[in-house]
């Protein structure tokens, strides 16, 4: 209890410090945004930086736009010192105003952001990932590493679109069991269910993986003991819950990376990667009727993505009940290149190419909603390599059918 009072009054004073910036934001969010086509929020070796990567996008109540990404700051590798960053737009993605640090890895690894909008109260809540920078993927998967250095999750929240967020508090014991090793949030959006007995529920997709049996001669980094899950939290994300966990551990669709969407009958829609499956497909879903706690059925390959390489991707349902569930992702399967959107008329059940971006290098990406007709992608593109920027387009939904 103290702790939760203790982060209520940090809230409020970041509220009552942000009151006027709150007021900015609704004045700039209005009818009248500007229009462009795109814009470049992050730009490799700007800011004191070498390397932006893991875009997450969230459109707030007020229309504000906020754009997170891990700032990396001695290069491109995954770990290191690296931390959340965040950038803000007021006209729809058009413009953005100056770089602030959400949470500072301080020679650690902070990452993996999994932003979403709680409606009932207008706050952002904000899931991380933390590691010691003295680590590396490799070691933790293998279990050379302290409960201290290996993976950790974190939530911030934000009563003012963004403008201040509250420390970050460790919820690890809450949502990661003692055997798991690795732990990645998102990386992209959450989703809040808006209807049905779970109404208001924030459902985070998340990966792990897990320590190999008992007695087995497993070494190295074996990614066939990579599995997803979700954590869910039903009181605006003070207090969370495991949900679903995927711990078939086989071989063959080792779901990493994952993704979610609520479709218009209430169902959960979850795209993961396929991380070294020997069942031969790029992506993987799954979908779950409980907002999260179980999985109807476990995570089978979706044939009509295997364009997408292995690679993060994103998924998105449009408004309205016969509205398309919309998919991103690079286009070409064996190279990490020329970012595309999907989109599905049946629920997830197929997927039909809609358009390709541009034919440049392209990685990982987050679709968010924007004003009425339109969607956005904030998405890593670069000419020589995928990870030279990170872009924003704006796209019309018409243009998407």
């Amino acid at each position: 209890m103290r702790v939760r009072n203790a982060l209520s009054r940090t809230l409020v004073a970041a509220a009552t410090a942000g009151l006027l910036a709150t007021l900015a934001v609704a004045g700039k969010a209005s009818p009248a945004l500007r229009d462009c086509a795109s814009s470049v929020p992050y730009i490799a070796g700007q800011d004191g930086y070498d390397t932006f990567r893991i875009p997450a996008a969230v459109a707030t109540g007020t229309g504000a736009l906020l754009a997170f990404a891990e700032g990396r700051h001695d290069g491109a590798a995954d770990t290191g010192d690296i931390d959340v960053v965040l950038r803000r737009s007021f006209d729809g993605g058009c413009t953005w105003d100056p770089l602030r640090v959400v949470v500072a890895g301080d020679g650690h690894t902070r990452g993996n952001p999994a932003p979403v909008v709680d409606p009932r109260t207008g706050r952002v809540v904000l899931l991380t990932s933390y590691n010691s920078g003295a680590v590396t993927e490799a070691q933790i998967m293998r279990g050379e590493v302290t409960p201290e250095q290996g993976r950790r999750v974190f939530v911030q929240m934000s009563f003012d679109d963004g403008g201040h967020f509250s420390l970050p508090r460790d919820i690890t014991d809450e949502v990661k069991p003692p055997d798991w090793r690795w732990y990645a949030t998102g990386p992209g959006h959450a989703v809040v269910l808006g209807g049905g007995p779970h109404a208001g529920r924030l459902v985070v997709p998340a990966n792990h993986s897990s320590a190999p049996p008992e007695g087995s001669t497993d070494t190295g980094r074996e990614a066939k003991y990579y599995g997803a899950h979700a954590l869910y939290s039903d009181d605006g994300g003070w207090t969370w819950s495991l949900g679903f966990v995927d711990d078939s551990y086989d071989g063959l669709d080792n779901a990493n990376e994952n993704s979610a969407a609520e479709l218009p009958d209430g169902r959960l829609y979850f795209n993961a990667r396929d991380e070294k499956g020997a069942s031969g497909g790029n992506r993987l879903d799954a979908y779950s009727n409980d907002g999260g706690r179980t999985l109807d059925r476990p995570y089978a390959v979706q044939p009509a993505l295997d364009d997408v390489p292995v690679v993060q991707g994103s998924v998105l349902q449009l408004p309205g009940p016969d509205a398309p569930l919309l998919f991103s992702g690079p286009s070409v399967p064996t190279v990490r290149q020329s970012m595309a959107i999907w989109r599905s008329t049946d629920h997830g059940a197929t997927f039909v190419k809609a358009m390709t971006l541009s034919a440049r290098r392209a990685a990982y990406s987050d679709l968010v909603p924007l004003d009425t007709g339109r969607v956005g992608i904030l998405y890593e593109t670069g000419v020589a390599g995928a990870y030279e920027t990170i872009e924003f387009r704006r796209l019309r939904i018409d243009e998407l059918n």
